[in-house]
C-alpha cells in the first residue's frame, strides 16, 4: 500500500508542479472555454485527453514504442499554442455539436503528453512485477492533480464571470493569449533542430 501512496503522489506532483508548467499549460487552454454548467462536456473532453495519454503511457513504459524525447518535449508546447489558437474561434459558447473537434484534438494531444509522462515515470519505475501497479498508481495521481486543476480553473471562471461580470469571451481570449505566448517560447526553446 505504501507503493501504492508513493507513486500516487508522484503523480499527482507531476502534473501540478510549476516547474513542469506544459501539462498545466495545456489543460488551463482546453477547459477555459468551459463553466461548471458545461460539466458534462468538459468531462467527456477531459475523459478523451486522459484516455489519449493513458495509452502512450503504457505503451512506452513496456517499450512498445520507440521515440525522440526532443520531438516530445518540442510538441507538448505545440499543442498548447494549437489549443489556445483554436479558442479564438469559439465565438458563442452554446455547444450542441454532439462530438466537436476539440475532443478529437484532446485524444490526439493526450497520446502526446503521455509520452513526456511516460519518460519521468520510466526513470522512477522498478523491474517486475509491480509496474503495472505503479503505472496504475502514477496515472491515478495524474487523473486526481488533473481534476482538482480543471476545478480550481472552473473555480477562476465561475467568480470572474458570475460575480465580477468579466466578459467571458474577453476572458477566455486573454487566457488564450498568455497560454499561446508561454508556450510558443517553449516550443522555440525546445526547437529539435537548429535553423
Amino acid at each position: 500500500m505504501n507503493e501504492f501512496v508513493l507513486y500516487l503522489k508522484i503523480g499527482f506532483q507531476h502534473i501540478v508542479d510549476l516547474k513542469g508548467m506544459d501539462h498545466l499549460l495545456f489543460v488551463i487552454a482546453l477547459c477555459v472555454r468551459y463553466q461548471f454548467s458545461d460539466w458534462k462536456k468538459l468531462l467527456v473532453l477531459v475523459t478523451a485527453f486522459t484516455i489519449g495519454h493513458t495509452i502512450t503511457l503504457i505503451l512506452s513504459v513496456f517499450d512498445l514504442i520507440n521515440y525522440s524525447m526532443n520531438w516530445i518535449e518540442f510538441l507538448i508546447p505545440v499543442t498548447i499554442v494549437i489549443t489556445s489558437i483554436s479558442n479564438v474561434f469559439v465565438k458563442k459558447f452554446v455547444f450542441k455539436e454532439k462530438f466537436p473537434s476539440i475532443y478529437f484534438f484532446a485524444l490526439f494531444f493526450g497520446l502526446i503528453h503521455g509520452l513526456g509522462f511516460s519518460n519521468y515515470l520510466k526513470s522512477l519505475l522498478g523491474k517486475g512485477e509491480s509496474v503495472i501497479f505503479q503505472l496504475l498508481s502514477f496515472n491515478i495521481g495524474l487523473e486526481f492533480g488533473q481534476f482538482l486543476i480543471v476545478l480550481f480553473i472552473l473555480l477562476i471562471t465561475f467568480i470572474l464571470i458570475s460575480l465580477f461580470k468579466i466578459n467571458r469571451r474577453e476572458y477566455m481570449l486573454f487566457i488564450s493569449a498568455v497560454t499561446f505566448a508561454l508556450a510558443l517560447q517553449m516550443a522555440i526553446e525546445r526547437l529539435p533542430f537548429h535553423l
